[in-house]
């Protein structure tokens, strides 16, 4: 175990995303966010492990967990079930157990992996789509709250698991809400009941011997308007109203799901989770309380709000590419973070040491794939680079090692978690050489005949 310098200094946690550009005017903001560890905490610890290597903040999110959780504190039954698609390790599922999370789950890996952190039964919430007879088995086993993503799948389960007593849908509003970037717009969604499907469904349900009912939706990735989760919130708790007044079943909770944002861009505003809070609480307290549906429990699945700005991915500077462009090759590629190159995503950058210093430089930083968007940034304002320098890149808590890869032979790096007491522990060692091939049939080489 590795013990960071002590006397760090946490800086401001704040970011957003998506455009690979800055301008003149974003320079002075730029130099706001911060690592939470200083130049020498950084080599040493790099010293120690390797770069590059994602590093995770336990204290700031814990904090964060704690902030959500106060902000629906008003709802008895309020539960938050963490994506684990966001931050697939279990050391980190057991510190959100600890701060009483559940886990929003989509695999048969996520499941086992929640499972080794503690977390079964019904502090497991089940989303899957186009879902294979293991994996509904597997959910069966544990007891968890399944969430059916299609009206044929209520068949297949019966015949893979069986019916549980407890069980949640899906519901796709189609064009009843806006979409985002990520998710498209709903009605081009894969994802979902219609909601004809979502009467037929329940009736269908309960004639299989379902007794106890959820509804859950999720119709935006990475939303920065704290509004756009009030209005679904709303539009669910109407239609659970009318699901009462229909079918006369009494839903227990509804699940609004994840896909608030980070502000992974200086400048602009985290989402104000109180105030989604309060305004959850007034449509709740205006349609819900005072109804057969009370008291009626609210449930989410924030992944990458809840991780996301507390992981930082710490590269060392290989090259120094004078061409037509400034390119600054780092040890990091695109299978580090995948973000930049697939959806065009701003992650801010700052450079070990130089925290301070006038961003009056400006680069492309890239990685070593044998392809043209291996780029974490394109123009970036940045202080003077020289080779040898650690580059630290933001909000790669989510989405970040999760959606590492193999191509070009490039290996994953370290996942590490700068624990409470300043102390640094490893909680996924990097990928070796040994990894990638152990799964070619070398063996059978030699006799391989062409």
């Amino acid at each position: 175990m590795f013990r960071a310098n002590s006397s760090r200094t946490l800086g401001r946690e704040t970011a957003e995303a998506d455009a690979q550009h800055t301008t003149r005017r974003d320079i002075v903001r730029m130099a706001i966010k911060k690592s939470p560890l200083k130049k020498r905490d950084l080599e040493e610890i790099a010293a120690a492990f390797a770069t590059p290597f994602h590093i995770y903040d336990e204290r700031a999110i814990r904090r964060n967990a704690r902030e959500l959780l106060k902000a629906f504190a008003w709802n008895d039954g309020f539960k938050e079930y963490f994506a684990v698609k966001a931050t697939p390790n279990p050391f980190i599922l057991k510190i959100l157990k600890s701060e009483g999370f559940g886990a929003d789950c989509s695999s048969l890996p996520e499941l086992i992996l929640s499972e080794k952190a503690g977390i079964v039964g019904t502090g497991i919430m089940f989303s899957s789509n186009d879902t294979p007879a293991n994996e509904f088995q597997k959910a069966r086993q544990l007891n968890a709250v399944i969430n059916l993503d299609d009206i044929s799948h209520i068949p297949f389960l019966e015949k893979n698991g069986g019916i549980p007593k407890i069980i949640s849908v899906r519901y796709n509003p189609g064009e009843q809400r806006a979409g985002s970037f990520i998710m498209g717009s709903p009605e081009n969604a894969k994802y979902g009941f219609t909601r004809d499907q979502i009467f037929t469904g329940y009736s269908l349900l309960r004639q299989k011997g379902s007794r106890r009912f959820g509804i859950h939706t999720f119709v935006a990735s990475n939303e920065l308007d704290p509004d756009y989760f009030v209005e679904t919130a709303d539009m669910l708790f109407d239609l659970a109203l009318e699901i009462e007044e229909k079918l006369k079943i009494c839903l227990e909770f509804v699940n609004i799901s994840g896909g608030i944002g980070i502000p992974y861009k200086p400048g602009q505003t985290k989402v104000d989770l109180a105030y989604v809070g309060r305004e959850i609480e007034k449509k709740y307290k205006d349609k819900i309380r005072g109804t057969g549906l009370h008291p009626l429990s609210i449930f989410m699945e924030c992944g990458r709000a809840i991780t996301g700005p507390y992981g930082y991915l710490v590269s060392r500077v290989l090259h120094k590419k004078e061409i037509y462009k400034t390119h600054i090759g780092l040890d990091a590629n695109m299978a580090n973070l995948m973000r930049p190159g697939m959806y065009g995503a701003y992650h801010h950058i700052t450079v070990a040491g130089k925290e301070d210093c006038p961003h009056d430089c400006t680069y492309d930083v890239t990685g070593s794939l044998c392809e043209p968007i291996d780029r974490f940034a394109i123009d970036r304002s940045l202080p003077r680079i020289e080779t040898g320098d650690l580059v630290v890149i933001h909000d790669t808590g989510a989405h970040g090692h999760a959606m590492g890869f193999n191509y070009n032979g490039k290996l994953r790096s370290a996942e590490l978690l700068l624990r409470e007491d300043g102390s640094v522990v490893e909680i996924r060692r990097a990928e070796t050489i040994e990894d990638h091939f152990a799964t070619l049939s070398f063996g059978r080489l030699d006799r391989f005949e062409v």
